[in-house]
């Protein structure tokens, strides 16, 4: 039984699984930068984060699965660790999202644990 192809996309207007797992390991990236400026600033601006735009500009589609499947699992242990050692007194700091959202720490975490799991959705239906 031959694997099946990462790069294909179900339909034209949603990603394949290569593309979302390289968006899901940016999006750790981006977490665990952000939540680094959380922890270490008081409350943080952070830079806008186009994510259509990663996509195109790191060609998603192009990248190798393999390669991708690792930096994934490197972010995953990376943000997970840091979210892991966030200490309760730290979890009502502040940061700001470019387009003036508030978030505190908690409030990140929150956000943060939607997207893996709105995305695992995405490619398992």
């Amino acid at each position: 039984m031959s694997e099946p192809d990462v790069r294909q996309r179900p339909d034209d207007s949603t990603w394949s699984p290569l593309e979302y797992g390289a968006h899901v390991r940016d999006v750790f990236r981006v977490f665990d930068g952000r939540l680094a400026l959380m922890l270490n600033e008081d409350a943080p601006t952070f830079e806008n984060w186009d994510q259509d735009a990663t996509a195109v500009d790191d060609d998603y589609a192009a990248q190798d699965p393999r390669a991708v499947a690792r930096e994934l699992t490197v972010a995953a242990e990376s943000v997970a660790r840091a979210f892991e050692s966030v200490d309760d007194s730290q979890l009502g700091r502040t940061g700001l999202r470019s387009d003036g959202s508030g978030f505190t720490v908690e409030t990140l975490a929150l956000y943060f644990v939607h997207d893996p799991i709105h995305h695992l959705h995405d490619v398992t239906r």
